[in-house]
């Protein structure tokens, strides 16, 4: 039997599980799949993200012809709050230890002090408000620009998940990986917020092989019979995990994290009305975001009367 995480810590209150400094698409990103696990999430974001930089945003995927580069900004946005993310627009000065050692307070340039279980840096050209959070050797490394020596936030501080040796927290940017690209950045996002997503269930009771979960849903159609019975999960589970759990298969602690695990995948699966129900919500949202005269422009008259002949057809005969 392996060696496993020490039993789940004490739970402290905390204003947020997650705190993200950073709304551009690296902080976007991660919002969206620690919110969608259930953490409770905040982005700081005081609007000037490097992305703004850019004149047109050319080489993201699911845009042909590109998007400007504020409406890509609103629809990160928009996703990370329909996820579940609370935005906070302000600057944040400092990330700090609690008086308690555990977790963190975040302090912005005018509003209130924010407590967070972990933080997620996710600022490209600034790591100055983690300064104090670590010995800043470790943290910040000197470079040299002509006669002029200057100190910036180590890009190799983090690890390719974006661990620190700070517990709790994160860097998705500034960081070694090439993050200069948009779509870059948000995944960079993804995988940090993928491992944080794990480190919390592990601090939860979890261990390392049924944490690492992935974020999607499936059709339920896919599911055999025999896997609309609960049974058969616990079967899968004990099959898969009970041989190297770091616990006895008999234990409260196994039992609970097979409970959630299995609960997690039966929920991940939707039926062809769900299916159909989040493809209208998706479309009809796509559609929202649309100007009107740039979409009647787009289609010719030809398919204009088309649309109207099938609309006239269907609505026959109704008062």
């Amino acid at each position: 039997m392996t060696a496993g995480p020490r039993e789940p810590v004490e739970q402290v209150e905390f204003d947020h599980d997650i705190v993200i400094v950073g709304g551009g698409p690296a902080g976007c990103s991660a919002g969206i799949f620690t919110a969608r696990a259930g953490l409770d999430t905040a982005i700081f974001d005081r609007g000037r993200s490097s992305l703004k930089q850019c004149a047109h945003l050319e080489n993201f995927l699911g845009f042909p012809a590109g998007i400007d580069i504020e409406s890509f900004y609103e629809r990160i946005h928009d996703h990370a709050r329909t996820a579940g993310c609370e935005f906070v627009a302000d600057l944040v000065e400092a990330v700090e230890r609690t008086d308690e050692g555990d977790g963190f307070v975040v302090t912005p340039a005018e509003g209130d002090s924010h407590t967070a279980r972990r933080v997620v840096a996710a600022t490209r050209y600034d790591g100055e408000y983690l300064r104090g959070l670590d010995d800043d050797e470790a943290m910040f490394e000197t470079k040299r620009y002509g006669e002029e020596e200057y100190e910036r936030f180590d890009r190799e501080y983090a690890d390719r998940e974006g661990r620190t040796p700070v517990d709790g927290l994160y860097v998705a940017s500034p960081s070694a990986a090439v993050d200069m690209q948009a779509i870059m950045a948000a995944g960079r996002g993804a995988r940090v917020a993928h491992r944080l997503i794990a480190d919390s269930r592990i601090a939860e009771g979890w261990w390392e092989a049924v944490a690492d979960r992935s974020d999607w849903v499936r059709r339920r159609a896919e599911l055999d019979e025999e896997w609309t019975d609960r049974r058969r999960w616990v079967e899968w589970f004990d099959n898969r995990y009970a041989a190297d759990a770091p616990v006895e298969s008999d234990s409260e602690r196994y039992e609970r994290v097979r409970s959630a695990v299995i609960d997690v995948g039966r929920a991940s699966y939707i039926d062809p009305a769900e299916i159909t129900a989040r493809k209208t919500t998706g479309q009809e949202t796509l559609a929202s975001y649309l100007d009107t005269e740039a979409v009647l422009d787009s289609i010719d008259d030809e398919r204009i009367r088309e649309y109207l002949d099938s609309t006239a057809e269907r609505t026959a005969g109704e008062p």
